[in-house]
């Protein structure tokens, strides 16, 4: 299926690696030319070069992506963005008795007001344009808890809550923002969290890895590559119908009718 991406341009935060690499693949195989953003020169450089393979430009954005510098870059580098695709990574894992206010107020700054400062430097462009996808990645935990988690699940569910009425304003302008709940994708950050999972059980991580992925139905961690694809359909043209919408990729895993 052509997704109508052709000559698009999108800006893809933190995607050196993991989840946001997957998109600005899937994306960059549509021809879609790519601002990506990491921390580390030299994973970003080499997914840069690989992503040039597909035919498109691929400018790079070095530093956190919370920092208003970093904003600013990726804005001068791609000024009217199509596309932007939220991405950060999230506070580490920690019981929530060890948080103060500084670590609680960092991680929603990560995960909710870094993405709404971005979709408010770039909305009405689209708007005005009439077109422009908005995805953000956040997280299986905004529906279904995971324990050492709690203050990037409640970051990531604020911005759920924050966006939704907006969606809904801008959606006859043919934009849309719409979120990418992952569950267990084969990634660093999940590994981190069955680490953190066979310490606090004392128990192995080939053990603790085995029995998480026994208790998802499809049998297996999902991967980057079909992440991707979930995103860069949503950014399609054909998705213009949806908006305001979760869409959990979990092989299953979250047990619900509706």
């Amino acid at each position: 299926m052509d997704l109508g991406l052709k000559g698009k341009s999108a800006i893809v935060c933190a995607s050196s690696r993991g989840l946001g690499r997957g998109c600005a693949e899937a994306l960059a195989r549509e021809g879609v030319n790519l601002v990506i953003n990491g921390r580390n020169e030299q994973a970003t450089e080499k997914t840069a070069e690989d992503l040039r393979a597909h035919g498109v430009t691929v400018d790079i954005v070095l530093g956190s992506v919370s920092d208003h510098a970093t904003q600013d870059a990726l804005l001068e580098a791609c000024p009217q963005p199509d596309i932007v695709v939220n991405n950060n990574g999230g506070p580490a894992l920690r019981d929530f008795r060890e948080l103060d206010r500084d670590a609680l107020l960092d991680g929603v700054t990560q995960n909710m007001v870094t993405p709404i400062e971005l979709i408010q430097r770039t909305i009405d462009g689209m708007a005005e344009r009439g077109f422009g996808r908005i995805v953000n990645i956040t997280s299986l935990s905004v529906y279904q808890p995971i324990l050492g988690l709690d203050l990037s699940s409640g970051a990531r569910a604020g911005l759920t809550a924050f966006l939704a009425g907006i969606a809904r304003s801008v959606a006859g302008s043919n934009v849309t923002i719409n979120n990418i709940l992952p569950g267990k994708i084969d990634t660093d950050r999940i590994r981190q969290t069955m680490v953190y999972a066979a310490d606090k059980r004392g128990v192995e991580f080939d053990e603790e890895k085995a029995r998480q992925i026994g208790a998802i139905p499809a049998g297996r961690l999902g991967t980057p590559e079909e992440f991707g694809a979930t995103c860069a359909f949503l950014c399609s043209t054909h998705a213009g119908y949806i908006t305001g919408q979760n869409i959990r990729l979990d092989g299953g895993v979250y047990q619900s009718a509706f």
